[in-house]
């Protein structure tokens, strides 16, 4: 189920004339199949654009996105979300208040025309550690944590391919934090997902992330692997000053 997912020079301006304000100048990176590839960096660094761009929710940049080879626009759009979905940061904003689980769930399956709709939502809500019974409850009735499994619930109802993960745990307390961590690394392994996970935490990429991309003022400064954290093996200051700060902090702690 995982996918190769290829940027080249993707680059993307906000505003019109000299107003403009050119938010990604130029991003390349490459994510191999079934990889966790982190996007880290303080706020504004254009981490979510990206996340954006690839799954088309932003769709006037400039470049190359490339799943398994294939143009992002050249991908049809009920085949496309198929094949990538979306976490967002906000549990409290991603669900409709007035929707049940339940019309949260269905909805995907009847847009997307596939059957065994009853079966396929026990499954979802199963998957990401929910009692069925929750499927008729509303959000107003859950936590941050139930809330945060339900988005993920929505997004592996299509059974995708790829997985983009905008700070899936930074409004969530620490504790449920480590637990839908832990879930999402879980959820990895059983399906050999793709994930691309934008986060400014360092203890997160460590936890989750095979690969991470340091960016600084919408430019990609540095690629480095997972262990590379540890003993800080950045060579770019940016990030080696973003990753020094982290260890000093969790030394502190």
């Amino acid at each position: 189920m995982s996918v190769t997912v290829d940027v080249k020079n993707l680059s993307i301006s906000f505003g019109d004339g000299p107003a403009a304000v050119k938010v990604l100048p130029d991003v390349s990176f490459s994510v191999n199949p079934g990889e966790c590839f982190g996007l880290v960096g303080e706020s504004g660094s254009g981490k979510s654009t990206v996340l954006r761009c690839i799954s088309m929710l932003t769709d006037f940049w400039k470049g190359e996105i490339l799943i398994d080879g294939r143009s992002v626009r050249d991908i049809p759009l009920i085949q496309r979300c198929r094949m990538l979905q979306m976490v967002f940061q906000d549990p409290y904003g991603s669900l409709h208040p007035r929707q049940s689980v339940r019309t949260v769930l269905h909805e995907p399956l009847v847009i997307h025309k596939l059957g065994d709709r009853e079966e396929r939502m026990r499954k979802a809500i199963t998957d990401v550690g929910l009692p069925i019974a929750f499927l008729d409850r509303f959000p107003h009735q859950l936590s941050g944590g139930q809330r945060q499994r339900v988005a993920i619930a929505r997004a592996l109802i299509l059974e995708p391919s790829l997985l983009l993960l905008d700070e899936p745990t930074s409004a969530l307390d620490v504790s449920v934090q480590a637990e839908i961590l832990n879930l999402l690394q879980r959820l990895q392994k059983e399906r050999g997902f793709t994930y691309i996970m934008v986060t400014h935490d360092l203890a997160v990429v460590d936890h989750m992330c095979d690969r991470f991309a340091v960016m600084l003022k919408g430019e990609v400064t540095e690629i480095l692997p997972r262990d590379a954290i540890a003993e800080n093996r950045a060579t770019h200051p940016y990030a080696r000053e973003l990753v020094g700060a982290s260890l000093a902090y969790e030394g502190r702690a």
